[in-house]
């Protein structure tokens, strides 16, 4: 079984190789498999972009399945914003700094005990002749007022991860990634074709 990695992401496909080695004789990324691809991620939710991508991947490989995954930060106080335009928060070709600095601004009036957020990965499998796996991952935070630590990217130094005592950009990459939702929600998708391998047998 071959699997294809919707991504060139050098620490997410490392992340993914070492958690779905075991289901999959051989995992590559899009470039090791060749593939240029551009998906529009134009879904109303995070399952809907990860498994548009995965099948598009599908259909341009020869791999036996293809996996895409899609996350962002929700906010309870703006009703899940950012959500699925986590990356394009603050217009489209923005970068890390003007999200973060949108956030903090409509969150500046709301008090600390509202300021709960989680960060949210689909991960979506494609399969030929089956049907797709999709298994989500939640990791859940509390949203800063103000931006903590030099590590990670995107919104982590404002998510504040309570059992740490620390900002995901205060954490090291080692540490994040043991509880990050895309980790669990991989650990999660192990686990559901860990399940079908013990039907067949």
């Amino acid at each position: 079984m071959k699997l294809v990695i919707a991504s060139n992401n050098a620490h997410k496909v490392r992340e993914i190789k070492e958690i779905l080695s075991g289901c999959f004789e051989e995992i590559l990324s899009l470039k090791e498999a060749g593939i240029v691809i551009d998906v529009v991620e134009d879904g109303k939710t995070f399952e809907e972009n990860a498994l548009k991508k995965a099948e598009e991947v599908l259909k341009v490989c020869s791999a036996d399945a293809a996996l895409s995954d899609d996350s962002g930060l929700m906010v309870d106080a703006l009703n899940g914003a950012p959500g699925v335009y986590s990356a394009r928060f603050a217009a489209e070709g923005h970068d890390d700094e003007a999200n973060n600095k949108k956030l903090i601004a409509l969150m500046q009036n709301v008090a600390d005990s509202e300021r709960t957020c989680r960060f949210v990965s689909a991960v979506a499998l494609a399969r030929r002749d089956k049907a797709p796996l999709i298994c989500r991952g939640t990791v859940e935070g509390r949203l800063l007022r103000e931006k903590r630590g030099e590590n990670g990217f995107g919104y982590d130094p404002l998510f504040f991860y309570e059992p740490a005592g620390l900002s995901f950009a205060q954490m090291s990459a080692e540490s994040k990634n043991a509880v990050s939702h895309r980790r669990r929600a991989l650990e999660a998708l192990r686990n559901e074709l860990e399940a079908e391998a013990e039907k067949k047998q």
